[in-house]
């Protein structure tokens, strides 16, 4: 990679980074102020289904606006709505102010990857499309690393009203680092559409590359179940460790960013193998599945961690072979449009998967919730690879 693309990359790390502390605090303030693991999957589903439910109104703007512009607007306006949290807790206090703002931000950083997922392939055209993936996992997966050691320590000194103050500060160095990579690298971007069509145009467009073109509809249904596995681990994570593994907050936080490293590890794998693109997504896929299983098995600290890391680690290694499936998939012209509707269909599986367990978790247990939503996403999984694979689809 050249030295003059570092500050893109350094960008990335940062808005990760700021997203992953806020990402961090909700669900173990959550639990710290209920002891309820069926709170904290309400807690999850209200902060993620925003940021799921923006990736088609983003996608459009992609296509509309110069992604460059978007992704500095998207951070600035997320260090704006740290503040705006901060400020309203101080008024009507309650984590109600702590949910609302970092849904806010979940959608100002869909618009943020939106941006980025348009911008790689014209940025990057002299490198292999799923090597300059990787290395924007790996700059992706740094920030998850340190963001739950970081939420974890200044959550220990300060309350986390000024832990989110900081987050804020992080989200304007990232503005920082994606002006100097302007400077510096002088990107060359296709232009924005110059005919403007109404909101439903471009939104019809998208849908009807999903029904229609080959294998896509298949992978969005491969994606929602693999994103169920992760959505189920993610909102049972702190209640699993702090509740029933009975482990600190700084146990949990070592936790989280014990899954990064792995990620990192995984992904540095994936940018140099010689894997075919569908062997990449069979082999995260099942081990996606075997890993959500071992978290609900109950057998102890130690199996439960293993199987955390195997999906927080094969996690993005799937992220690599879809986004490869989509590149291929997807005409260039209508990318921007397309990819949000797939990504937002993609990933409604992980706000339902909070709602779940909010439903399931006192009903029938945590371990249990969490077995029978992998089973399910297994056998969803395996229907979609089967019939994708018939189909000619990598």
């Amino acid at each position: 990679m050249r030295p003059v693309h570092f500050s893109f990359f350094a960008s990335l790390f940062l808005s990760r980074l700021a997203d992953q502390i806020l990402l961090f605090l909700v669900p173990l303030v959550v639990y710290r102020m209920t002891g309820s693991a069926a709170w904290s999957g309400a807690a999850f589903f209200f902060e993620t289904l925003p940021r799921f439910l923006s990736f088609p109104a983003c996608g459009i703007l992609c296509d509309r606006v110069s992604p460059l512009r978007l992704l500095s607007v998207s951070q600035i306006l997320r260090a704006l709505a740290c503040l705006g949290g901060i400020a309203g807790h101080w008024a009507v206090e309650g984590v109600g102010w702590l949910i609302a703002l970092s849904a806010v931000a979940g959608v100002l950083n869909t618009q943020g990857r939106m941006a980025r997922e348009v911008m790689l392939p014209q940025v990057f055209r002299e490198r292999r499309y799923e090597e300059i993936v990787a290395h924007a996992e790996i700059a992706d997966q740094l920030g998850t690393i340190l963001g739950p050691v970081a939420g974890a320590a200044l959550l220990d000194l300060w309350p986390w009203e000024t832990v989110v103050a900081a987050a804020a500060a992080i989200f304007l160095c990232a503005d920082v680092a994606v002006a100097l990579w302007r400077r510096f690298a002088a990107p060359v971007l296709a232009p924005p559409e110059t005919h403007r069509s109404r909101w439903i145009g471009p939104l019809t467009t998208a849908a009807t590359h999903v029904l229609r073109l080959p294998g896509l509809a298949l992978a969005i249904l491969l994606t929602a179940a693999v994103n169920l596995v992760i959505g189920v681990t993610t909102a049972t994570s702190a209640a699993m460790v702090v509740g029933t593994l009975a482990r600190s907050d700084g146990d949990y936080a070592l936790l989280q960013a014990a899954g990064a490293v792995a990620t990192v590890a995984i992904l540095y794998f994936v940018t140099r193998t010689s894997l075919a693109v569908g062997a990449l997504g069979m082999i995260s896929t099942v081990a996606l599945v075997a890993g959500c299983a071992m978290t609900g098995l109950g057998a102890g600290a130690a199996v439960y961690a293993a199987g955390y890391l195997v999906v927080m680690g094969f996690d993005k290694m799937f992220s690599v072979y879809i986004r490869s499936v989509r590149q291929r998939i997807i005409p260039p012209r209508d990318f921007g449009k397309t990819t949000g509707l797939v990504i937002m269909l993609n990933n409604l599986s992980q706000p339902l998967a909070g709602l779940l367990v909010a439903l399931l978790a006192g009903p029938i247990g945590v371990e249990n919730t969490i077995l029978a939503m992998a089973l399910a996403a297994g056998l969803v999984a395996a229907a979609a690879f089967a019939a994708m694979r018939a189909r000619g689809v990598p």
